[in-house]
């Protein structure tokens, strides 16, 4: 979990006072206090709820705990410590039997279209609980998966705001242990938990902390792709990471809307202080 680059490096002070207020100020902006999470067990989601527990209190925040027949249970424990540590609100909502019909009428799913299942389903029930609750659901992706496409369109990647999407996975964890999330969660392997024996390291064919150095130098400081590998790195990793990264923009997007008008949604007409707000 340790980086070899001082930039990735983060005063965890100033980053938790920043993301808390930056909470506070989105959610008063649009008149809501409370929120929603889906609480996995992993660090990212974590650290997202304990970013809303400061700013918004405990009291003011669910954490919803979404299982699958095959998930597991260390998860689910985990997240449980989390919820007996920070105390907040939570549920646990088994979504087995809803995806069970949909993944057994669709032959020969695999396991990345199962995880997509899972993970819209997820965002069913998170999206349902904030209409319910007058709630704003709350986003736990962090940089090096937004970077690298790493979600589901519509499931994971489905929220109102999202306080950790500017911190790589190495920056999650330095802030993740500064704010007091459970050691065994910040430990663990990093995982989607979509299936058994799933980790997200495996999927991606990299460490985080290779991954989060080279994404550093491409995105960060804009080296391109010979640069970065002069820094020691393997070429053909920079490449891959690379090749990720662009072909993944279409997650990072709203959907592009073709232009007819004077004004178009996410063109020409982006930003709300044009009414006032």
């Amino acid at each position: 979990m340790e980086t070899q680059l001082n930039d990735l490096r983060i005063n965890s002070r100033l980053v938790k006072e920043l993301l808390v207020r930056f909470i506070q100020e989105e959610y008063q902006k649009f008149g809501f206090t409370k929120a929603v999470v889906g609480l996995s067990g992993g660090v990212d989601s974590a650290l997202s709820s304990a970013l809303a527990a400061e700013a918004l209190g405990k009291e003011n925040v669910h954490c919803v705990l979404l299982p699958f027949k095959t998930s597991s249970k260390d998860s689910l424990e985990d997240a449980k410590e989390f919820v007996g540590k920070f105390g907040v609100v939570s549920s646990v909502i088994d979504i087995s039997s809803s995806a069970d019909p949909i993944i057994e009428r669709q032959k020969f799913v695999g396991n990345v279209r199962k995880g997509n299942i899972l993970s819209r389903l997820r965002m069913i029930m998170l999206y349902d609980l904030s209409a319910q609750e007058n709630a704003l659901v709350l986003g736990t992706s962090n940089k090096t998966e937004l970077l690298l496409g790493y979600g589901t369109l519509f499931g994971d990647l489905a929220h109102a705001l999202n306080p950790i999407g500017d911190l790589y996975k190495t920056q999650v964890w330095q802030l993740a242990e500064y704010i007091g999330v459970p050691e065994r969660i910040i430990k663990k392997k990093p995982s989607a938990d979509l299936w058994e024996g799933q980790t997200d390291e495996a999927d991606l064919g990299y460490s985080y902390a290779e991954i989060d150095e080279v994404l550093y130098l491409l995105v960060d400081q804009k080296m391109r792709i010979e640069e970065v590998a002069e820094r020691g790195f393997p070429l053909k990793m920079v490449k891959d990471l690379h090749r990720m990264t662009v072909k993944s923009q279409f997650k990072r997007r709203p959907p592009v809307i073709a232009k007819v008008g004077h004004r178009t949604i996410n063109v020409d007409f982006r930003y709300l202080r044009d009414w006032g707000a």
